[in-house]
């Protein structure tokens, strides 16, 4: 049972929901079934340390190899 983001393209309302199985998502709002699903960004935000096979050695923001640039 995930919760997904959605938005609404009626009225623009952004929201969370709880979704089990195959079950139809509606706006909270507007009742509108014409909804998409945004892009989670839940396991990415404060990440500072490159993922297991990252190419880049770099601090996450410059392109140097050492981070007593960015402090």
């Amino acid at each position: 049972m995930p919760i997904y983001e959605y938005l609404c393209t009626k009225c623009n309302k952004e929201f969370e929901i709880l979704v089990f199985n195959s079950s139809k998502v509606k706006c909270p709002k507007c009742a509108s079934g014409d909804v998409k699903k945004k892009l989670s960004l839940f396991g990415m935000s404060g990440v500072e340390k490159p993922f297991a096979g990252s190419t880049s050695a770099g601090c996450s923001s410059c392109s140097k190899n050492s981070c007593s640039h960015c402090s």
